[in-house]
């Protein structure tokens, strides 16, 4: 139990912490107003240097996702209650994330940035990329809420097993003493009689 949830929030952190390295572009255009131009080539460049990456970095991303939702899958082998609640949780949040970077986020950025027009800082943005820059930034916040949440039910998890083995000793102490068993009588004080005058 602990090697699994351990795999989770590392591969989880990975994730998440690759989603940082975004904020370089995606700061600029999510978080600072207004949105200029100058924000919006600086993020497209940003996006474009990523199309330029070696293919390997993308496969040892995959491979890490892939560790990550395999992970959280065989934790439903288990069938305990807790598995099925915090990671079905997980496992949809998890989900969202992978799909909102298969289906949205990669298609976007190699169809859009893979090649820029020449331009001068002080050209203006083209309409077509700026919807597109704008639709990133809110997709990598979508998948960092997505993955933060991930973290939060496995810490909910762990503190829910924690709280869970902290009634155990009761309950084995009282297993144990069987019904058969007298149970300790309480020591009584003796009965002194008060004198009367």
């Amino acid at each position: 139990m602990g090697v699994r949830a351990g795999i989770v929030v590392c591969t989880t952190s990975f994730l998440l912490g690759s989603l940082f390295t975004h904020w370089i572009a995606d700061s600029l255009t999510l978080w600072k107003s207004p949105v200029t131009d100058e924000h919006l080539w600086t993020a497209a460049l940003y996006y474009s240097i990523l199309t330029k990456a070696p293919i390997e970095l993308l496969y040892v991303l995959f491979a890490i996702v892939a560790l990550g939702g395999t992970t959280i899958f065989w934790s439903f082998r288990d069938g305990e209650a807790g598995n099925l609640m915090f990671d079905g949780g997980s496992i949809v949040l998890y989900g969202t994330t992978v799909m909102m970077y298969l289906y949205s986020v990669i298609p976007n950025v190699v169809a859009k940035f893979s090649s820029l027009p020449h331009y001068r800082i002080d050209e203006p943005f083209p309409r077509l990329l700026r919807s597109s820059t704008l639709e990133l930034a809110s997709n990598h916040l979508i998948c960092s809420v997505a993955l933060t949440g991930i973290l939060i039910l496995q810490a909910g998890r762990w503190w829910a097993e924690l709280s869970d083995g902290d009634d155990e000793p009761t309950y084995f102490q009282e297993k144990s003493e069987g019904p058969g068993t007298p149970a300790e009588e309480p020591i009584s004080q003796p009965h002194v009689p008060i004198p009367t005058l």
